[in-house]
């Protein structure tokens, strides 16, 4: 089990406890406000669990169906859990409206408090380890999962605070007004996580910078390296791939070639995680008398850094 899986595990482990927390204390108070708090964190087991099986099934190596193996299964399962997100932050909008239109009861106790700020520390937690772990292994549904936890803790937040001004002053319309504002971040807030993954669907390029880097990393090779070209490069889930055509001097011998190829390879793959090079081996169509001192692609790469 790699330490996306663990990360993912943790989660689902960390929202079963908070749900049967929840749901006990809420039926012990008889408060609907914890009750439904319970309801959301049963939901991120179910969001949490289907993380999981996406990230085990991306982590699994090609096959005859899958010859570039399943990483998009990450894309996917941050698509789905995108539009989950932006279901509850309208849900919320929708209900804190219709309970305030309706002159709502709210009613809380030292229990609802109890749990939610113990809520909010497992909150914290979950959503810290997640968001490490999916920026430390570019995993999209893990930082989609953390988003999820980041909206718990956004609206777990609105909440005690709605409890205490409500508590001191009265006024019940403090908690449709925090719960308005969470809707709206948690809306905005998953529409990045839906423009990653789908990114990762349509085999959008990898970022401008990277390509940069990596083009720097060629265009250093020695003679007999002739150039490049047909540089094309995607992304699916948090991996990368990349293709090119790789111009050699037409004196070279297949060997030496490959070997320059090879050193390509290794130096892309030192500096960046998780990428896949493929190098297809082309004579260089320029004409010159096949040396390193007549050159025409090293010439003109002197009078470029000239």
């Amino acid at each position: 089990m790699d330490i996306k899986q663990k990360a993912s595990l943790f989660a689902i482990v960390s929202a079963a406890i908070l749900a049967i927390g929840k749901f006990s204390v809420g039926l012990i108070s008889g408060s609907m406000a914890v009750t439904s708090s319970g309801l959301d964190s049963l939901l991120d087991v179910f969001m949490s669990g289907m993380n999981f099986f996406a990230i085990k099934k991306a982590a699994k190596p090609a096959d005859h169906e899958h010859q570039y193996g399943h990483a998009k299964s990450e894309d996917l399962a941050a698509i789905i859990q995108s539009l989950v997100i932006v279901f509850s932050g309208a849900a919320i909008i929708y209900t804190s409206i219709d309970k305030f239109l309706n002159k709502g009861m709210i009613t809380y106790s030292r229990l609802d408090i109890g749990v939610m700020v113990s809520s909010l520390v497992f909150t914290i937690a979950v959503s810290t380890v997640l968001k490490v772990v999916g920026k430390k292994t570019g995993s999209k549904a893990l930082m989609a999962d953390a988003l999820h936890y980041m909206s718990d803790l956004y609206s777990n937040s609105a909440a005690i605070i709605a409890i205490i001004i409500t508590y001191y002053t009265g006024k019940t319309y403090f908690d449709l007004l925090f719960a308005v504002i969470i809707g709206f971040i948690i809306i905005f807030s998953a529409i990045k996580i839906f423009r990653d993954g789908l990114s990762g669907l349509m085999d959008t390029s990898i970022p401008e910078k990277t390509e940069k880097e990596i083009e720097n990393i060629i265009d250093a090779m020695p003679f007999p390296y002739a150039g490049y070209h047909k540089f094309r490069s995607r992304l699916a889930g948090n991996k990368k791939y990349l293709d090119f055509h790789l111009l050699i001097c037409r004196k070279a011998l297949v060997e030496e070639a490959h070997n320059l190829a090879d050193v390509i390879e290794v130096k892309i793959t030192e500096k960046m995680q998780d990428i896949d090079v493929t190098i297809h081996i082309e004579p260089c169509p320029n004409n010159c008398e096949l040396t390193a001192e007549t050159c025409v692609v090293l010439k003109m790469r002197i009078q470029k850094s000239t």
